[in-house]
Order: C-alpha cells, then structure tokens, then sequence
C-alpha cells in the first residue's frame, strides 16, 4: 500500500516540477500561438528566477534529508516498505537516463524539429551533463551517505537521477515553443528511472529528489550559458560527432552522439 503512496508521491513531485516550468511558459504558448515569445532566443537564454524555484526546493529537500530527523524517517520508512513488497532489481534505469536526449536527436532526424540544429543542441546537452557530473560527483565524495544497500558511502546525490531529469528538461526547453505535449514526453523517463533507483535499494528517496534539482538547474545553466559557449566552437556546421564525458559509480566514460 505504501509503495503505492510512493509513486503517488513521485508522480506528484513530476506534477509540481512539470508546473514549475510551465510558470516560465507564455499563456501564447499554451494556446498555440507560434509566435509566443517563449520561443524567441533572447527568451530562451535569459535567466530567470522563476525557473529556478522547484528545483532549488528539491535540492533543499535533499540537504535536509541528510539531517533532519523526520525527513530520514521518510527515507528509512520508504525503504523498509519497498523492501516488503521485494519489486524487482532491474538495471534499467542504467538506460533509461539517456532516453530523454536520445529523442530528441532522434525526432530531429525524422523531421520534427525542435529549438537547435545538431551542433548547438550538443553544446547545450554537454555543457548540462559536464555541470551535472561536476556538481554530483565531488558532492557524493564530501557527503559520504552510504548507500541504503551498505555497498559504498556515495549515496548523495543520485547521479542517474541528475542525468534523466537533464536530459528530461533539455527535451522540454527544446520543444516547448514548438509542441509542448510533446516537451513532457521525456519526464516519464526521468520519473521511471529515480523511482527505480529506490526500487533497487541504491537510494534513498532524498537524494533522488535533489538528484532531479540539479539536473533541472545544470540544464537551465547550459541554456542560459550557451550565447558564450557556443563562440568556443567557432561557427563550422560540419561536426558530425560529438562525444559527452560521463562519470558515475566510479565509472568513466563517453557518450557519442553521431550524425548520419
């Protein structure tokens, strides 16, 4: 039955996460103007405050899960739930974290454009990534939290979490001036793979949350930045591959984005 409320309150975390994006979404927009200005690039890369608000909370939340008495009761009480009812251990949400980005480039290639073209969208993507995984590693490191299964002390913050709502919330700024149903289509994902990180005893419910956050905040940071970086890497049109470094549970790697 709890686990059950679990995912109520999960779902719910979505719906107050996807609302607090929508504060920055122009009634234009809703109504299918396309010539709302959410859509313009001054829009796009401008920083706002707004934006940033459910995701700090979430980071808020996590810190206090690490200290405050109630909210580790949740964590513990939340674990010892999931572990009665023994859901399956699946290593899914390994992959699940990309989806979100994969659909993009994938929906590009087959004709439905969102804001950026190949090169632009892969800054964006890697400079959200790169700030995710240098905000979330160090961290885990300095926090030290074990991790609910006992198997190491880098609990804090879930870095699969950080990865899925980054790339959940670059697939919403990349279409919601375009088809903002379809800009939400990533969050399910991002959803899917923090609860199975609970599901599969690497974390508990408050570093998933803060996971979400900073996700959500390095991919606001990417947009806002991207004016700036983007000069870095001169104005040639003919870079068909881009790799995006990653770095989670001691394990380094790349992720290669390839354009046919």
């Amino acid at each position: 039955m709890k686990v059950a409320i679990l995912i109520t309150i999960v779902c719910s975390l979505f719906g107050n996460l996807a609302f607090g994006m929508f504060i920055g979404t122009s009634l234009d927009t809703l109504v299918g103007n396309e010539s709302a200005h959410v859509d313009s690039s001054d829009n796009m890369y401008k920083p706002s405050y707004k934006r940033t608000i459910i995701p700090s909370i979430c980071i808020g939340y996590g810190i206090l899960s690490l200290t405050n008495p109630g909210i580790k009761e949740i964590n513990s009480s939340t674990r010892f739930e999931i572990g009665e009812h023994s859901p399956s251990h699946i290593k899914v949400d390994n992959y699940t974290q990309f989806i979100p980005g994969a659909l993009v480039y994938g929906l590009n290639e087959i004709g439905i454009k969102g804001k950026h073209d190949f090169k632009d969208r892969s800054i964006i993507l890697a400079t959200s990534l790169l700030l995710s995984t240098a905000i979330v590693t160090p961290t885990k490191h300095l926090v030290h939290e074990k991790r609910p299964d006992g198997s190491n002390s880098l609990s804090f913050p879930s870095g699969h979490t950080a990865t899925a709502f980054a790339t959940a919330h670059f697939m919403f700024r990349e279409y919601r001036g375009h088809n903002l149903w379809l800009s939400f289509l990533g969050y399910p994902f991002a959803i899917f793979t923090g609860t199975y990180r609970t599901f599969n005893d690497k974390h508990w419910v408050g570093d998933v949350v803060a996971g979400a956050g900073i996700g959500i905040l390095s991919t606001e940071f990417a947009y806002w930045s991207f004016p700036k970086i983007s000069k870095l890497f001169g104005n040639k049109q003919d870079n068909k591959m881009i790799y995006i470094p990653y770095y989670q549970s001691n394990q380094l790697g790349f992720n290669c984005i390839l354009k046919f």
